[in-house]
């Protein structure tokens, strides 16, 4: 128990580094004048928020891996590629992180496939392929939400999100589908690896 709180402790560190970074990222835009850099750190301290009031109210732990994984992929989308504008200086970095959001969103599929089982009134035993299909299934599915987000927030508020492309939107939704396929058959692996050991 000590060693998944450590692992959380870490976690609280990391979170803590990213308000820490984004506070005075928004003191500096805001001294030279680049506001819409304000409006972007801000938005991080909200989603960091959002997150843990999430976690809270929910009264359920986000397992430490999963949400290391979280904060990097946030820390990583938002903060470096948006806030500090890396979308210029790494190629496909677009593509390299639909691929990880395919990873990232068929473990949190696979986390809330547990959850809901463990809601059950009867203790339910559901065949690991189940789990891992729901997990697959669950990533592709935010791989097409989060591209329609990106057309809907193009059309209304005037961004350039999609690059005002098809090629692009599928791409995406590819990228994380490719990610939702590793993460899947990553789970069928130790899924026949645990089932060998017992």
């Amino acid at each position: 128990m000590s060693h998944v709180n450590n692992k959380q402790r870490w976690n609280d560190i990391v979170e803590l580094g990213l308000y820490v970074i984004c506070g005075v990222s928004l003191v500096y835009f805001a001294i030279t004048g680049v506001y819409a850099k304000c409006f972007q750190a801000l938005l991080i301290i909200a989603v960091l928020l959002l997150l843990r009031g999430l976690i809270k109210i929910t009264k359920s732990e986000l397992p430490s891996a999963l949400r290391f994984s979280v904060l990097m992929f946030i820390a990583l989308t938002m903060m470096f590629a948006n806030l500090f504008s890396m979308y210029g200086v790494i190629p496909y970095l677009d593509k390299i992180e639909h691929l990880l959001s395919g990873i990232i969103l068929a473990f949190v599929g696979l986390y809330l496939f547990q959850r809901m089982l463990q809601h059950q009134d009867k203790q339910v035993q559901l065949p690991g392929k189940i789990a891992i299909w729901f997990s697959f299934w669950f990533a592709v599915a935010m791989a097409g939400v989060w591209e329609v987000y990106e057309f809907t927030v193009d059309h209304l508020l005037g961004f350039n999100s999609q690059n005002g492309s098809l090629k692009d939107t599928m791409l995406d939704i590819i990228c994380g589908i490719v990610g939702a396929i590793i993460a899947s058959l990553y789970l069928k692996v130790k899924m026949k690896r645990e089932a060998a050991d017992s």
